[in-house]
């Protein structure tokens, strides 16, 4: 085998990294890459030893060396993202070349393959740091958790950040009415009931309905239907992907799924009315959610009765405060969505939450 060889697959959108440089003369590996980076979307590079052209070596995002080839790229320029690819479990001596040529990864097929292909997958997406995903959670019904989603993801996406709204409470109502939006066209939950393994990003973003500059997941109008938790996980995951910020309007009990959703989300917001049976329900619903969320806050609405306010109600709820609510009126045909008056009180409070929310992820 000599030269190069570009693998002649799926397209790839364009704008989107290259696929990954395998390099090997194994023909029965070399199959088995070209049929995982063709299931991944991905268009390889293909040489039998280190690339002598300028540049290839160090550019590709991700290289995998089959095992038969370490050899012959033990001087080629270290660097990350390469992968040694080998069949044999019981050889110990693949540990032995995967450090000699820098290898962050040793695979070994076909155990690796789903792996390999997630891997694969993110180079052609061009992976970036993960979405800062926010669960908004009421601590009790009215508490206005639903609004304040919408709030949020409405302020995010007019600062210019993707924005993906992720509707996880099947009996809310849908979050594209309150936006406005029932009638656009696009993906809803029940589309996605059946997904399993790796979604992509790229396709979930385009699928979904856009509504006042970002993305929804919601409920369509039909019976409600049952999504697996590696459903939920899965598409969560792909939205993730995309960077930016997700938004997730939480229902108040913890089943499988909203356990999926909560394990992957950074922060928790949970919108308690400051009076004392709500503070009471809510912190049962706050003793439920952080067993699996790590990072829950509190936000306080008004009116304020019985002597409380924002800093006693989060001192009674034992969470840290994350601020005070501000109440808006939005028509209601969703044409202003909440958070859609860039001036207002509850857009203001949004914006600072973001601020703060950022540089505490290192935005």
């Amino acid at each position: 085998m000599a030269g190069a060889i570009t693998y002649d697959g799926p397209s790839v959108a364009e704008g989107r990294r290259t696929g990954p440089l395998i390099v090997t003369e194994d023909a029965e590996l070399l199959d088995d890459l070209l049929r995982l980076c063709a299931a991944a979307g991905a268009r390889p590079e293909v040489h039998p030893a280190a690339p002598q052209r300028r540049g290839s070596w160090e550019a590709a995002p991700l290289v995998l060396v089959g095992d038969d080839a370490a050899r012959r790229v033990r001087s080629a320029t270290r660097r990350g993202g390469v992968v040694l690819v080998g069949r044999d479990q019981d050889d110990p001596g693949v540990w032995r070349r995967a450090v000699e040529i820098g290898a962050d990864h040793v695979l070994l097929l076909p155990e690796g393959e789903q792996w390999l292909i997630d891997r694969i997958a993110d180079v052609v997406e061009g992976v970036r740091r993960p979405a800062l995903t926010v669960g908004v959670i009421g601590g009790r019904g009215g508490a206005g958790a639903s609004t304040l989603a919408c709030a949020l993801a409405v302020t995010s996406a007019r600062e210019g950040r993707r924005t993906l709204l992720v509707d996880a409470d099947p009996l809310g109502g849908g979050l594209d009415v309150l936006l406005g939006g029932e009638s656009t066209e696009g993906l809803r939950w029940p589309a996605f009931a059946a997904s399993r393994g790796r979604v992509g990003g790229g396709a979930l973003e385009e699928s979904l309905p856009e509504l006042h500059a970002l993305r929804v997941l919601s409920w369509d109008r039909g019976d409600t239907v049952a999504i697996p938790p590696q459903a939920v996980r899965a598409v969560l995951a792909a939205g993730r992907r995309r960077g930016g910020a997700v938004v997730v309007d939480l229902p108040r009990r913890v089943d499988e799924g909203v356990a999926e959703v909560l394990a992957q989300v950074d922060l928790g917001v949970m919108v308690v009315t400051a009076e004392l049976r709500a503070v009471a329900a809510a912190r049962r619903v706050a003793s439920a959610v952080g067993m699996v969320l790590g990072d829950l806050r509190v936000a306080v609405r008004g009116p304020f009765v019985h002597g409380l306010d924002a800093r006693e109600v989060a001192h009674l709820m034992g969470l840290p405060l994350v601020g005070e609510v501000p109440s808006e009126t939005t028509p209601a045909d969703g044409s202003v969505p909440p958070g859609g008056a860039a001036r207002a009180p509850l857009a203001r409070f949004c914006s600072a939450f973001w601020g703060r929310a950022f540089d505490g992820a290192g935005e």
